[in-house]
């Protein structure tokens, strides 16, 4: 299995880094449920990196139909709508990778 790897970035000014950071933590309650229960789910990662007022949104799906589910996702495009609210750019267009390669803990043993 080849999964696909999406990611998506957005950046804020370094004072609202800490807003639209909670605004991400706070997100997991809205958009968690329904993305858990799209076909061809595997796995949701969001991250915040402080240094460069950015933060991230990285989801391993089972192909690109799939990971484009979250391309019509009603809730995912009402947070956006918050998040340009409060001045975030996001980094477009939304990018979905073929895996090439893949490591897992027990895949050197």
């Amino acid at each position: 299995m080849q999964p696909i790897v999406r990611v998506s970035i957005l950046r804020c000014a370094p004072d609202r880094f800490d807003e639209v950071r909670q605004m991400m933590i706070e997100d997991e309650r809205v958009l968690g449920p329904g993305i858990e229960t799209m076909r061809g789910f595997l796995a949701f990662y969001a991250g915040a990196d402080e240094a460069t007022s950015s933060l991230t949104n990285v989801s391993l799906w089972v192909d690109l139909d799939a990971a484009q589910q979250l391309d019509r996702y009603q809730p995912m495009l009402d947070a956006a709508k918050r998040y340009l609210a409060k001045g975030v750019t996001f980094e477009r267009p939304i990018m979905n990778y073929t895996t090439l390669w893949q490591l897992q803990p027990s895949s050197r043993k």
